[in-house]
């Protein structure tokens, strides 16, 4: 851990569900997650911003983390690298961005995964122990999630961790740098409760 780690250490560590760590970044992160962010960018990139010239440099990692710090202490979001149950392999990386308090009580649900490890289930068990922060130690009642029709990984993904089709998105993200349709997902609280899987989900750990 370096000397910006320890001075900025994030109020949430981590989070541990079956088989995975959450943990948010760190600057000793850098060389794994360049690695496998330039060995999966053609499996990334169609569903993703448009990446910049700068994208995997340094400095631009720097960049991110400070804005990751910055919005954990001011609790209106989360940001998590996905690694394997001993939390050494770095496999992707998920998101609680946007938390809205007052009326609203709600966040939106961000996520990637490494091209060698998709399609394993380990990006549902991360959502499921995200559920357990977002619900119960945040105090959130709705959770969002916008994905491209044509993303069938991520359709599958949401509606097997409980997510309702809301409504459609016209031209709502730009996406591969061109204005793209989305479906917009929700899961509320209640849902949540009185879902099977929210056992599990509550039995992730903050560490």
């Amino acid at each position: 851990m370096s000397v910006l780690d320890t001075l900025f250490r994030p109020v949430l560590p981590s989070l541990e569900g079956e088989g995975v760590v959450l943990r948010m970044p760190q600057s000793g992160d850098y060389p794994a997650w360049r690695e496998l962010r330039q060995q999966s960018r053609a499996f990334l990139t169609p569903w993703e911003p448009a990446w910049s010239a700068d994208e995997l440099s340094r400095r631009a990692y720097q960049l991110r983390l400070r804005r990751y710090r910055h919005e954990a202490r001011e609790r209106t979001g989360y940001t998590f690298f996905l690694f394997d149950a001993e939390g050494r392999v770095l496999q992707g990386g998920v998101t609680v961005g946007l938390i809205r308090r007052g009326v609203a009580q709600s966040c939106t649900l961000g996520y990637w995964m490494g091209a060698p490890f998709a399609g394993t289930g380990r990006m549902h068990r991360a959502v499921e122990a995200l559920k357990h922060l977002v619900f119960e130690l945040e105090g959130l009642h709705r959770m969002e999630a916008a994905c491209l029709p044509s993303n069938e990984r991520s359709i599958r993904l949401l509606e097997k961790a409980g997510f309702r089709r809301e409504g459609y998105l016209k031209n709502y993200l730009k996406i591969a740098g061109r204005w793209e349709d989305h479906y917009l997902y929700s899961l509320i609280v209640d849902d949540w409760t009185r879902s099977p899987a929210s056992a599990p989900a509550r039995s992730a750990s903050i560490a």
